[in-house]
């Protein structure tokens, strides 16, 4: 089974930076995909950024040209580098992989980490 632990959220004032990280343990499939998800308050959670393991990336426009997924597959560990932070920012930030393999796709979610844009 596959455990996602995120780290790294906190309180920062607009305008400053983050790094999120999320390291995976257990048996994942070599062809996956690490993603990052958030959820503000009354909102549907919505994807932020993504990442292959074969080296694709993707963002939402929210976050073009401030966040930057990266990823260190010998330590099955993704990152989200969060820099010009936004109020708008504020939300649970959850780490996520899907992973495919001849018998289909398993997804998994890690328990969520707190990140709060606020002067």
């Amino acid at each position: 089974q596959v455990q996602l632990v995120e780290s790294g959220g906190g309180l920062v004032q607009p305008g400053g930076s983050l790094r999120l990280s999320c390291v995976a343990s257990g048996s994942i499939a070599s062809s996956n995909v690490m993603r990052w998800y958030r959820q503000a308050p009354g909102k549907e959670r919505e994807l932020v950024a993504g990442h292959t393991s074969g080296g694709r990336r993707n963002y939402a426009d929210s976050v073009k040209g401030r966040f930057t997924i990266s990823r260190d597959n010998a330590k099955n560990t993704v990152f989200l580098q969060m820099n010009s932070l936004h109020p708008e920012d504020t939300a649970v930030y959850y780490c996520n992989v899907l992973t495919t393999t001849w018998t289909g796709q398993s997804q998994y979610w890690g328990q969520g980490t707190q990140v709060t844009v606020s002067s």
